[in-house]
C-alpha cells in the first residue's frame, strides 16, 4: 500500500477528474425516478398481458361499432324477403359456408345464384328470416348494447357514488335512514321493476334506461359508502377538520379521489352487468322493440332457426361473449393494478 503511494506520481492524468462548484453529489440521491399512485398502477397494469389484449379488444369493438353509423353495409332493418337465410359471401374466400355457398342434402349448393341475388351484392354474415343483413344488424345491436351499458356506468358514477358518498360522510341516523332506503329498493326484483315500466312505456331502450335508474346504482352506493366509513376516521381527514376544512372540501377534495379506483373497478364490473341484462330482457321480448336490434334480440332470432341456421345465433353469441369477457379480465386487471399490495 505504502509503495503505491509514493508512485502516485505515476497515476495518469486521465484518472483524475476536475471538480466543478454548480456540480452536486450526493451518496443518497435517488437515482430511480418517481411515480405517482395511477403511473405505477398504470405500469402493473401494462405487465397484465390479458388486460392489454381486453383493452385492446374493448377499443376496436367499440370503434367499430361507433364507425358503423356511417359506414355499413346495408340498412339494418331492410328487409329482402327475396333474400332470406342467405349464407354469409365474403368476395375472395372459396371456403365453402363463407362463399355463399350452403349445404343442401349431401352437395353444395350456391344459394345465391339459386335466389338470383346480383353478383355484385355480397352480406357478409348472411341473412335473416327477413332478408336483412346480419353483419349490419350485429353492429346495430352491439352499439346499442354498449350505449345501454355506458348509461348504466353513467348512473353509477352519478346516483351511485353521491348517494354512497353522502351516506357513509353523515353517518348517524341519516345513514340508517338511508342504508334502510337503499335495502327497500335492492329488495325489488330488477325484472319486476322492468315489467312495471312496460305499464308507462313502451319496450325499448327508454323502458330498460329507467328500470336501471331505479335500481342499477345500488351495489356502486354500498361500496362506496364502506369505504367512505373507512376513510373519514382516518389521520388526514382529522387534520384537516382541525384545519378548518368543510365537510364538503373534505369529502370532495380528499375522500373522493381516495375512492377513484374502487370506483373505477366497480363501474368496469357493472357494464358486462349491464350488457348481460338487457340481452336477457330483450331474448325474453320485454327490452328492444322489433324490428330494432340488439345483441338479445339477435340471439333470440338465431335461436328460433339454431338446428338448421345456426350461424344466426353463433355470430351474436360469440360478440356478447366476447364483450363479457374481455370486461372481466380489463376489470380484474385493474383491481391487480389499483391493490397497492401487490407487487409490481
Amino acid at each position: 500500500m505504502s509503495e503505491r503511494v509514493s508512485h502516485i506520481e505515476d497515476i495518469p492524468d486521465e484518472y483524475f477528474k476536475p471538480f466543478r462548484s454548480n456540480e452536486k453529489y450526493s451518496s443518497e440521491e435517488m437515482q430511480v425516478e418517481s411515480v405517482n399512485f395511477y403511473q405505477d398502477s398504470w405500469r402493473r397494469l401494462k405487465k397484465n398481458k390479458g388486460a392489454v389484449a381486453s383493452f385492446v379488444l374493448l377499443l376496436i369493438i367499440l370503434f367499430v361499432s361507433i364507425g358503423s353509423i356511417w359506414l355499413t353495409p346495408h340498412d339494418p332493418n331492410a328487409q329482402e324477403v327475396r333474400h332470406s337465410f342467405l349464407p354469409p359471401k365474403i368476395p375472395g374466400i372459396h371456403i365453402n359456408g363463407l362463399n355463399g355457398y350452403a349445404k343442401q342434402g349431401a352437395e353444395w349448393v350456391d344459394v345465391y345464384k339459386q335466389k338470383q341475388v346480383p353478383s355484385e351484392v355480397y352480406y357478409f354474415l348472411g341473412t335473416d328470416k327477413f332478408g336483412r343483413d346480419l353483419l349490419s344488424r350485429l353492429l346495430f345491436g352491439t352499439r346499442v348494447s354498449l350505449l345501454i351499458a355506458l348509461f348504466a356506468a353513467f348512473l353509477d358514477l352519478t346516483i351511485g357514488v353521491a348517494y354512497g358518498l353522502i351516506s357513509g360522510w353523515l353517518g348517524g341516523r341519516v345513514d340508517t335512514i338511508m342504508q334502510r332506503i337503499l335495502d327497500i329498493i335492492s329488495g325489488v326484483p330488477t325484472l319486476v321493476v322492468v315489467v312495471l315500466m312496460l305499464l308507462v312505456f313502451p319496450p325499448g331502450i327508454v323502458s330498460i334506461a329507467v328500470a336501471m335508474a331505479l335500481v342499477g346504482w345500488t351495489t356502486m352506493a354500498r361500496v362506496v359508502r364502506g369505504q367512505t366509513l373507512q376513510l373519514k376516521n382516518q389521520e388526514f381527514v382529522l387534520a384537516m377538520k382541525v384545519l378548518g376544512q368543510s365537510p364538503i372540501k373534505i369529502a370532495l377534495g380528499h375522500i373522493l379521489p381516495n375512492l377513484s379506483s374502487i370506483i373505477i373497478i366497480q363501474t368496469m364490473f357493472t357494464i358486462p352487468s349491464a350488457i348481460f341484462f338487457e340481452a336477457f330482457l330483450s331474448f325474453i321480448g320485454v327490452g328492444m322493440r322489433v324490428p330494432d336490434a340488439s345483441l338479445g334480440t339477435l340471439i333470440n332470432e338465431g335461436y328460433q332457426t339454431f338446428r338448421f341456421y345456426p350461424h344466426l345465433m353463433w355470430y351474436p353469441a360469440l360478440i356478447i361473449s366476447l364483450i363479457m369477457i374481455a370486461f372481466n379480465i380489463f376489470a380484474d386487471g385493474l383491481r391487480d393494478a389499483f391493490d397497492p399490495k401487490m407487487k409490481g
